[in-house]
């Protein structure tokens, strides 16, 4: 919830912000802010100008429960990493759609904006994003320093491509 210094709420709202892509180009994924699954939607659906927009519903696939997160991507073997923010953890979501979690830790506050390295880590940003003051009466809670974390994967970055 929103919760303004006049002890006024409101929910948090969001569509769409978790997103990352298949490595061959193939399939999107995505997932809502204030939602714990995630979806799936072939891009050639989407590029598909007869398909009308109300009709693309029908082309979305469910993946299941993966926890509450913004932060996702896609690694070469088609490995989805996502965050979860409510239990503090990063997760991974193998192509079979079997998901576990990989890392667990109270320091994991809001994991979010994921990136691979050629080195083959994991690198995350913790934003802390549940401690602004929208969501506490107008009271910062955020704490610093910020934290960028990484933790081995061994799988390389998915290839860009056109």
């Amino acid at each position: 919830m929103n919760r303004n210094k006049d002890d006024s709420t409101f929910p948090f709202r969001s569509a769409s912000d978790g997103i990352a892509i298949s490595p061959d180009g193939k399939i999107l994924f995505y997932c809502p802010l204030t939602s714990r699954h995630l979806y799936s939607i072939s891009t050639e659906a989407l590029r598909d100008r007869t398909i009308l927009d109300m009709d693309l519903l029908y082309q979305v696939e469910y993946w299941g429960e993966k926890g509450a997160s913004d932060g996702m991507i896609t690694g070469a073997k088609g490995t989805i990493y996502a965050g979860d923010y409510e239990n503090n953890s990063i997760r991974k979501i193998l192509p079979n759609g079997i998901m576990e979690t990989i890392a667990h830790d109270p320091r994991i506050l809001w994991p979010d904006t994921f990136s691979i390295g050629p080195d083959q880590y994991l690198y995350v940003i913790v934003n802390q994003l549940h401690r602004q003051a929208r969501i506490h009466y107008g009271k910062d809670l955020r704490q610093k320093p910020y934290s960028l974390l990484r933790m081995k994967i061994d799988e390389f970055p998915a290839s860009t491509f056109s």
